[in-house]
């Protein structure tokens, strides 16, 4: 009864931190990570040290919840029974694998959670799942190991292509990489054994080589890729005005890849001249594409490139809200462990903001919410919560299934104060000259100059 009263308090102060504890359990329970890493560890082992208890450790972190990996161990070494040194030690050698296959492991737990739902957002192109490709180079870690401390250059620990379904707004998969310095395309033949017949692939200009597109087209595939400058085309057709879009003027031609001087392929080529250049200064952009005409104009295709964003804002909630890259982790591995755990608890905000769309409407969470606010009423509150309700109490949430799941979480969506992680979107900023420097008066007293100000407004009123 103590425990119903208090677990009934935290619901009424902070549904969406109950919410997504419940989604932790349903999606990491401990027994099925720790046979997941027996099936994919082929150098590591577990004794002591379990991999569910690294990956509660790592969640802790990525939160924000605690602010480093030393600080977690500290909050639970009385139930780790092993030493920080062998925290680090086993951090330091998950291999890539293991953290691939967790994310997949999580994305197969909430996906049907995410239908059921019906949270899902419209789907970009009836008849094709969409999946938007991108990368991510980690950040510069710390100097902490002896290779390094040497060397002025800035150490990269590693770089990773993420997946993104855009009707989910799921990371659906990952492909991790130790070697900081290499290409992206270094890791398409591993993304294309992925790829199936259905899927329709949005990609920037970076992973346009001959090699992808036809990879995607021959597995029956569709893509919308950027046409990179180096690539090698001949036009079929000339350049014919299609329409004018929000971005620009659409143009349209059809063009001929060969590969391996045996293969070739007929695209479409996409072109829009911008009404404002791209970061980059580039003045128009140009699309290559094998959708049928039936299925899409290029004034479509060309909106389909425009959604591309939406992996953009998967990393920037990324680097808003979880600490995805921690730059004291140098050891490769380690690194990538930290950015993975950040893309899995990504995935539980999207599946808890799938709840709050099914309750509250689409177009209010996607407008309205912010979730950075969402994100930091978890760290306020999440600790305490779990001091004044401890982990074996919610261990009876992984066993619910799925409609009971569903049921719980919109039952938590409908009891959040929305008001509370309104977003509040700042106008654009104007252009200030940067004031001149002043060699003769470094310093200046704040209160003097608005002393000065009040004076100067006061003599200026009627």
């Amino acid at each position: 009864m103590i425990l119903g009263e208090v677990f009934e308090r935290f619901v009424a102060e902070s549904p969406f931190s109950v919410m997504l504890r419940v989604l932790l359990e349903q999606s990491l329970p401990a027994e099925e990570i720790d046979a997941l890493f027996e099936q994919q560890a082929q150098r590591q082992y577990q004794r002591e040290l379990l991999f569910s208890t690294v990956v509660n450790l790592m969640s802790l972190v990525v939160c924000g919840i605690l602010p480093s990996v030393n600080a977690a161990y500290q909050a639970k070494a009385k139930r780790i029974g092993v030493t920080i040194q062998s925290v680090y030690n086993k951090l330091n050698g998950i291999e890539p694998q293991i953290v691939e296959a967790l994310l997949r492991h999580v994305v197969n737990r909430v996906e049907g959670l995410m239908e059921q739902l019906g949270g899902t957002l419209p789907p970009l192109l009836e008849g094709y799942r969409v999946k938007i490709l991108d990368g991510n180079h980690l950040a510069a870690t710390e100097r902490r190991l002896e290779v390094l401390r040497s060397l002025n250059s800035a150490p990269l620990p590693g770089h990773a292509l993420v997946i993104l379904d855009p009707a989910l707004m799921l990371a659906i998969d990952v492909f991790a990489c130790e070697d900081g310095h290499a290409q992206e395309r270094s890791l398409l033949g591993r993304v294309l054994a992925t790829v199936v017949s259905g899927d329709l692939w949005i990609a920037d200009r970076n992973f346009c080589t001959l090699g992808f597109l036809f990879g995607l087209h021959g597995r029956g595939a569709a893509f919308v890729i950027r046409q990179h400058g180096l690539l090698p085309w001949q036009a079929r057709t000339e350049m014919v005005f299609v329409g004018d879009s929000e971005t620009g003027a659409v143009f349209e031609q059809s063009v001929q890849l060969v590969f391996n001087d045996t293969l070739k392929v007929t695209l479409r080529r996409i072109v829009v001249q911008l009404n404002q250049p791209t970061r980059d200064g580039d003045r128009e952009i140009a699309l290559l594409s094998n959708l049928p005409t039936a299925k899409a104009n290029a004034m479509q295709i060309a909106a389909l490139y425009q959604k591309r964003w939406r992996i953009e804002r998967l990393f920037q909630v990324l680097e808003q809200c979880f600490r995805g890259e921690i730059n004291t982790l140098a050891y490769p591995r380690a690194a990538l462990f930290g950015f993975v755990m950040a893309l899995i608890c990504y995935n539980l905000l999207a599946v808890a903001q799938a709840a709050m769309r099914s309750v509250h409407g689409a177009d209010k969470i996607e407008a309205g919410i912010s979730p950075y606010y969402l994100a930091d009423e978890v760290r306020r509150v999440y600790e305490g919560m779990m001091i004044a309700i401890p982990p074996l109490q919610w261990q009876p949430f992984a066993r619910l299934d799925v409609d009971s799941t569903v049921q719980l979480l919109q039952q938590l969506a409908a009891q959040m104060d929305l008001s509370k992680f309104r977003s509040h979107p700042r106008g654009e900023k104007k252009k200030v000259p940067k004031p001149e420097w002043k060699k003769d008066k470094p310093h200046v007293s704040t209160a003097r100059l608005l002393s000065e100000s009040k004076s100067k407004k006061d003599k200026k009123a009627p």
